[in-house]
């Protein structure tokens, strides 16, 4: 996919929002969404996200030919393409980790997060909206979370320059996935993020369930070895390492 057509906003209430409803009225795929302010971004789990001048803030729209439980992939190949542009304003010895589902993190900080709208028609998605934001210029302050920016680790690039390098890398990462299947994606990711066998937690309101990392699902789900079997996830809120190790 390289038709991104990007439209450049000086202020949104969301991107995901916009792409959403241009999506309702049939607008067709590949458009490419970024503001220099949001008003009133989403993130996570029902989260405000306060992106701010200078952070990025951008959603794609995507009408991919599939099935409903193929859409998984699409957090990964998104996370993918946020990681590897992330890497490409870094300097050396700085390394960004994705977190499953939808966070990346530069040395246990989180700089990043992805938010996935869709819609079915039938048995088939009809569109999907990736939003993508990566905090560039400063890191906001959000309570209980350890919060990052990518100036703070070096990077000299601009929210538009990263959201260009975001676009290249998703293009490329939606190709592959076209080309080598899900078993690849699935790989690309498990490269770029937390280690199989890395202890945590997965948060389901006020429900916790230990366990360690086990990999993903063929559909992208998150396996969690608890004693002698395995769960799948397919949403959560996931507390890494330290107090979650055996023993502690």
């Amino acid at each position: 996919m390289s038709f991104w057509r990007l439209q450049r906003f000086e202020e949104l209430a969301s991107t995901s929002d916009y792409c959403m409803a241009r999506a309702k009225e049939g607008e067709a795929e590949g458009l490419a969404v970024i503001a220099e302010r949001q008003s009133a971004g989403r993130g996570s789990r029902g989260r405000d996200w306060d992106s701010g001048v200078g952070n990025m803030a951008l959603s794609v729209l995507m009408r991919p030919a599939i099935a409903p439980a193929q859409s998984g992939m699409f957090p990964l190949l998104a996370g993918v393409a946020v990681v590897k542009a992330i890497a490409e304003t870094l300097p050396d010895g700085v390394t960004a980790m994705l977190k499953w589902p939808n966070d990346v993190l530069i040395g246990g900080q989180k700089c990043a997060g992805l938010l996935i709208d869709a819609a079915q028609g039938g048995n088939r998605v009809e569109w999907l909206v990736i939003g993508m934001g990566i905090n560039v210029a400063f890191a906001p302050v959000v309570p209980g979370r350890e919060v990052t920016c990518l100036a703070a680790h070096g990077a000299t690039a601009t929210a538009g320059e990263v959201a260009e390098l975001v676009l290249a890398r998703l293009a490329e990462a939606v190709e592959f996935h076209a080309q080598y299947g899900a078993v690849f994606t699935i790989q690309r990711w498990l490269s770029l993020a937390h280690a199989v066998g890395t202890h945590m937690a997965v948060k389901l309101g006020d429900r916790e369930v230990v366990g360690v990392f086990a990999g993903l699902s063929a559909t992208g789900e998150l396996m969690l070895r608890v004693g002698d079997g395995i769960q799948k996830y397919s949403t959560g809120e996931i507390l890494l390492g330290g107090s979650y190790a055996a023993g502690d």
